[in-house]
């Protein structure tokens, strides 16, 4: 299993997010830029850059929450997100983002598996500690039967771009948002797939979540599937929170 991780800081929720971001990408490429409500908030701010495009395969070691190894200097940019705005997560085959013609940009289309979003709430978003955190999960994107396509070929076709709504209800607060892609083209049997994210409004909504390493197991359907005879999917994790 293949993943790719990109961590996002949001502040408050109830004057405005401050958000940056480490982005959980699997296989291959990295998340270098978000968008709030379309907006470009700028290559590299507000976001961990992972400076290698390695995966993370091992579902427990401390990796999984953010990836490692992050361009330096690491942004201290915290972006002002507010509860129930459009996110858009971008993700290139290197940490400079797009350079050119590459069949493998954003990710190689091969490469099959979902594309999810986690939230975790922080007392400062630009700490460097990323353990113990409770992380709860906002979107995803797995396989979809009627057209046979994934999460990532979602993403390949969009050019890196994963785009998904906040929820409205969370309390003010500063928070790290972690977007992350999983391969399992390898991932018949573990460890196949490689694993490679503020907010303000006046909501009150503080939902239970879960921790990483720990909330993927090796045995998990959604971690151990043959792409090859897949014929319904759920992706690893929890249940997507809603209001």
């Amino acid at each position: 299993m293949k993943t790719f991780t990109s961590l996002v800081a949001f502040a408050s929720l109830a004057n405005f997010v401050a958000a940056r971001t480490v982005f959980s990408v699997s296989i291959l490429f990295h998340s270098c830029d978000f968008l709030v409500n379309g907006v470009d908030e700028g290559h590299g701010v507000a976001v961990r850059v992972p400076a290698s495009n390695a995966p993370i395969t091992d579902i427990t070691s401390d990796n999984l929450i953010c990836n490692t190894g992050f361009e330096q200097p690491v942004s201290t940019v915290v972006a002002t997100v507010p509860a129930g705005s459009t996110v858009t997560a971008v993700f290139h085959h290197t940490s400079a983002g797009y350079v050119g013609p590459d069949p493998a940009d954003p990710i190689d289309p091969t490469d099959k598996g979902p594309v999810l979003a986690y939230l975790a709430k922080v007392p400062s978003a630009t700490q460097s500690d990323v353990t113990g955190l409770s992380w709860f999960k906002i979107w995803q994107d797995g396989y979809e039967t009627s057209t046979h396509q994934w999460g990532s070929d979602h993403l390949f076709l969009n050019g890196g771009n994963a785009t998904f709504t906040i929820p409205s209800c969370l309390a003010a607060g500063q928070y790290l948002l972690r977007v992350e892609d999983i391969s399992l083209a390898q991932a018949t049997s573990y460890p196949g797939a490689e694993f490679y994210i503020q907010i303000t409004g006046s909501g009150s909504s503080q939902p239970a979540g879960v921790a990483f390493p720990g909330a993927y197991k090796s045995a998990d359907p959604g971690i151990v599937t043959d792409i090859y005879e897949v014929t319904t999917y759920t992706p690893p994790g929890p249940a997507v929170f809603t209001c």
